[in-house]
C-alpha cells in the first residue's frame, strides 16, 4: 500500500499543493510552522477523515476560504484507488474513484495508515481518554463496522446523559424510556468492548515480541484492557450484554444521583506495565518511549495482519528525538516493506544512509519544492 499522488487545495497553509510522492521514503524538510505537518495531517485526514490535531473541520480550510479539497493517488495490491476528501463548515464528503461515499465509516479503511508523533508518549502517560480515543482511530481501519457502533454508542450516551440531567429521570412514567436507552447502550456498548478486548490480545502479542527486542530482552511489556463492565477472558457479546444491563441496574441511584452514566466502554482504560511495574507511575521516560515506540511498530504487524497490506507509515518529527538505538529499530522495520513520510527540521539527525528510495521536499512559508532526484 502507498500513496502516489498528494494534492491540497485550499487546505491549513496551502493554496494548492500538488506532488508525487511514489517513492519508499518521502522526506519533508523546513523550519518548524512551515507547513510540514499539514502534509502528514492531510494524509491521515485522507485515511481517517479526521484530524489527529484538531476536532473542529473550520480549522483545516485556509483563511479566507470556504473549503478545502484534499486528493490522493493509491496503489494497494487490489488495484490503483483515487481518494478525495471534501471538508466545508457544514462537514465533508468523501470519494472513492469519483463515487461519493453515502457514510465516513464506509470509506475508512480504503487507505490505512499508522502515525508516530512527539505526543505519542501522551498514549502512555497521557489520560483515559487519550487511550480510548487510540484505541479507536486504529480499530476503526481494520473493523469499519466498529465505527459504526460506535457512532451510534455515542448518540444514545449523549441522549441518555442528557435526561438524567434533566431530573426526570427520577419519574417512574419515564422508566420504559430509561430500559430503552439501556438495551441499547448494552447492544453497541458490548460489540466495542469485545472489539476491543480482541484488539488489544492481538497488539499484546505483536508489541512483547517487539519490546523485547527493543530493550535487548531486559523488559517485558504487558498490555491491559480495563473495561469498566468485568469480562472473563473472551466474552460473547451475548453474555456481555446481560451483564452491562445488570452493571446499568447496580449504577441506577448512583446515576441519578451524578446526573451521568457511569457504566459503558466511554470510561474504559488500557494499563501499561514493563516487568509487572506500571509505566504510567514507575516508568522512566525512556521506558515510556519504547513503550510508545513499541505500540507504533505494533500496529503496523498488525494491520498487516489484518488486511494483508502494510500500511503507509507517517512520521512527524520524531526520528531526531530518538536515541541512535531506537532509530535503528525503527528504521529497520519500515525501510524495506512500509512507505513512510518523514517530517524533520533538517537530515542530520537522521541516519539517511540507511534509506532506500529517498525523495527530498523542502517546505517553506506553504510552498512545496521537490529536490532534483
Amino acid at each position: 500500500m502507498k500513496v502516489s499522488t498528494l494534492s491540497l487545495r485550499n487546505y491549513r497553509n496551502y493554496p494548492a499543493v500538488d506532488l508525487a510522492t511514489d517513492h519508499r521514503v518521502n522526506v519533508f524538510i523546513g523550519q518548524n510552522a512551515q507547513g510540514k505537518t499539514n502534509l502528514l495531517e492531510a494524509i491521515y485526514m485522507l485515511a481517517l477523515t479526521k484530524s489527529h490535531r484538531t476536532s473542529k473541520d473550520k480549522e483545516l480550510i485556509r483563511w479566507g476560504e470556504t473549503h478545502a479539497v484534499l486528493s490522493a493517488g493509491t496503489v494497494r495490491k487490489y488495484g490503483d484507488c483515487r481518494l478525495q476528501l471534501d471538508i466545508t463548515n457544514q462537514g465533508k464528503k468523501a470519494r472513492v474513484n469519483g463515487l461519493e461515499q453515502r457514510k465516513l465509516s464506509e470509506y475508512i479503511g480504503t487507505l490505512n495508515v499508522v502515525l508516530f508523533a512527539p505526543e505519542d508518549l501522551e498514549i502512555v502517560k497521557g489520560s483515559p481518554g487519550v487511550r480510548r480515543r487510540f484505541l479507536d482511530m486504529e480499530i476503526a481501519q481494520v473493523h469499519p463496522s466498529y465505527l459504526h457502533s460506535l457512532n451510534q454508542y455515542h448518540k444514545v450516551l449523549v441522549q441518555r446523559n442528557n435526561f438524567l440531567k434533566s431530573g426526570n429521570a427520577h419519574k417512574s412514567t419515564n422508566e420504559p424510556l430509561m430500559a430503552v436507552w439501556n438495551e441499547q447502550l448494552a447492544t453497541y456498548g458490548s460489540k466495542i468492548m469485545t472489539r476491543r478486548q480482541g484488539f488489544i490480545a492481538k497488539l499484546q502479542t505483536w508489541a512483547e515480541s517487539i519490546h523485547r527486542g527493543i530493550t535487548g530482552g531486559s523488559e517485558r511489556l504487558e498490555i491491559g484492557y480495563l473495561p469498566s463492565v468485568e469480562m472473563q477472558g473472551m466474552e460473547e457479546e451475548t453474555v456481555l450484554f446481560d451483564r452491562f444491563m445488570i452493571k446499568l441496574t447496580q449504577a441506577k441511584e448512583q446515576e441519578l444521583r451524578r446526573g451521568a452514566t457511569l457504566v459503558g466502554p466511554h470510561r474504559d482504560d488500557l494499563s501499561f506495565r514493563i516487568n509487572g511495574k506500571d509505566a504510567y507511575s514507575f516508568g522512566s521516560q525512556g521506558q515510556q518511549r519504547t513503550t510508545a515506540l513499541s505500540l507504533k511498530l505494533a500496529e503496523i504487524e498488525l494491520i498487516q495482519q489484518e488486511t494483508g497490506e502494510y500500511p503507509v507509515l507517517l512520521l512527524d518529527d520524531v526520528l531526531s528525538e530518538l536515541d541512535r538505538h531506537r532509530q535503528t529499530q525503527l528504521i529497520e522495520t519500515f525501510r524495506s516493506k512500509v512507505q513512510t513520510f518523514i517530517t524533520t527540521t533538517g537530515v542530520e539527525g537522521i541516519r539517511m544512509e540507511t534509506l532506500d528510495d529517498v525523495k527530498l521536499f523542502h517546505v517553506s512559508e506553504g510552498a512545496v519544492g521537490e529536490e532534483p532526484s
